[in-house]
């Protein structure tokens, strides 16, 4: 069953519960009002009707002329017939309205005053009538015996339940009123999850771009909008993706063709002497390049899935950095370059990492900066808004502004670049320490990039 119908027979069946419960409380509240106002009346009837026979007892008149014709303005609320008895000692009935005279009270079946029925039934005795639960009787003592007043609780009820059917009519329309409500708010709200399964249809089949934005109120418009930034990513991703195996099949067949071509031209014999030398040279380093490139590809390849490869504990900043700048010393004796170390006084340059691979990051950032520095490389490591900053810039030529965006992007290469992985390898590692790595050009020329860490703190501290 669709959702949308889901929906609505749950709010139906909600409906005619509530409903049904409220009419049946509504039918007891009103049985119970009417039986109260009328049994009131009958109070006020037989007030009247005992001082009437009270003063018809003392001046003696009979009670046969003494008038006990019920007034029409008697009762507040006249609901139904009420049919006056009068017994004596013996219980024989002496007065009746409409009863005749001197009917035995087990005999006695009462009438209308024209001859029709009230809503008794024929053939019940007064007693009998006592008795039922069919009749709400009103019994008082008078000095002639005793006054009972009767009426039947069906015509009571007769009106009680024509009353509960207008309201039943109302609640009725009201229901009808509510399901078409909830069918327009049910179709409003399940319309953007329609929308939205169509546009999940096209992300199962890898249709990203193709992907559009649904609009919805509330939380179905959150979700709609994190299934739209998601196919984006995913699209994003999957471009990347295809990319890297591009850049990464033309990184590795340059050195395959190189290599190939110089072995199949030393088997051949095109190569003699000084040259078969110089062919297997170019065929060592070319293995050494393809080497690398292999390393680097496997490097972020676990960076990004393998969670067991990255060990962190905490790493001194100022330590990490003389390490790599030792390491790379033949490379700036080469080049004829100075680096400038720097650190902020008075203070703790701790970051949590797993210390080999950031000296990698850092060592991949050096190197990329001694590759295009004219004379200079500047390193400071501090605390800026409370957040570990280590800086590497050069007075180089600076980085184009077209490439910046994709800098740290796979096998993007600048100018003099190599396998273009030692970046996007650093971003991968500076990110799984937890930190942010940015690029950007110097005013007064060159290079820098900048990494920031959160500081380490240690446990209680």
């Amino acid at each position: 069953m669709k959702l949308v119908h889901q929906i609505n027979l749950a709010f139906a069946i909600s409906l005619i519960a509530v409903l049904s419960v409220t009419a049946v409380i509504i039918h007891y509240v009103l049985l119970d009002h009417f039986i109260g106002t009328q049994r009131k009346d009958m109070q006020s009837i037989g007030a009247q009707m005992t001082a009437t026979l009270v003063s018809a007892a003392e001046k003696q008149i009979p009670i046969e002329e003494a008038p006990l014709a019920m007034a029409s303005g008697i009762s507040t609320y006249p609901i139904v017939d009420v049919a006056a008895v009068i017994t004596d000692m013996q219980g024989n009935v002496v007065s009746s309205m409409p009863l005749p005279a001197a009917v035995p009270a087990e005999a006695a079946p009462i009438k209308g005053t024209e001859g029709r029925s009230v809503g008794i039934a024929e053939g019940l005795t007064v007693r009998q009538m006592l008795k039922d639960d069919l009749f709400l009787t009103e019994v008082t003592s008078v000095p002639q015996g005793t006054l009972t007043l009767i009426t039947p609780i069906s015509k009571i009820k007769a009106i009680e339940q024509a009353l509960l059917g207008r309201l039943l009519l109302v609640f009725g329309a009201g229901a009808v009123m509510m399901l078409i409500l909830s069918l327009f708010i049910t179709k409003k709200l399940i319309k953007p999850l329609m929308l939205l399964r169509e546009e999940l249809k096209k992300v199962k089949e890898r249709q990203f771009s193709e992907v559009r934005r649904v609009g919805a109120p509330g939380e179905i418009g959150i979700v709609a909008e994190a299934v739209h930034e998601m196919a984006n990513e995913l699209e994003r991703y999957s471009h990347v993706q295809k990319q890297f195996f591009q850049n990464a099949s033309h990184e590795l067949k340059s050195p395959l063709m190189s290599i190939s071509g110089y072995a199949e031209g030393i088997r051949d014999g095109v190569f003699e002497g000084e040259d078969i030398r110089k062919g297997l040279d170019i065929i060592m380093s070319e293995s050494s390049r393809m080497k690398n490139i292999v390393t680097e590809m496997t490097l972020l390849a676990k960076l990004d899935s393998e969670e067991d490869i990255f060990r962190a504990a905490p790493v001194h900043l100022k330590e990490l950095v003389e390490e790599a700048v030792e390491r790379i010393n033949p490379v700036l004796v080469k080049k004829g370059l100075s680096v400038h170390l720097s650190y902020a006084k008075n203070e703790t340059l701790i970051v949590y990492a797993d210390r080999d691979k950031l000296l990698q990051a850092l060592l991949n950032i050096v190197t990329n900066g001694a590759r295009h520095a004219s004379k200079h490389i500047y390193i400071h490591a501090g605390i800026e808004k409370g957040r570990v900053v280590l800086s590497v810039s050069d007075d180089g030529e600076g980085i184009a502004e077209e490439l910046l965006p994709y800098l740290f992007h796979r096998f993007v290469k600048g100018k003099n670049g190599e396998s273009g992985l030692g970046l996007a390898i650093a971003r991968a590692i500076v990110e799984r320490c937890g930190g942010l790595i940015m690029a950007a050009n110097r005013k007064e020329g060159g290079a820098v990039i900048t990494l920031g860490f959160p500081p380490y703190r240690a446990a209680g501290a």
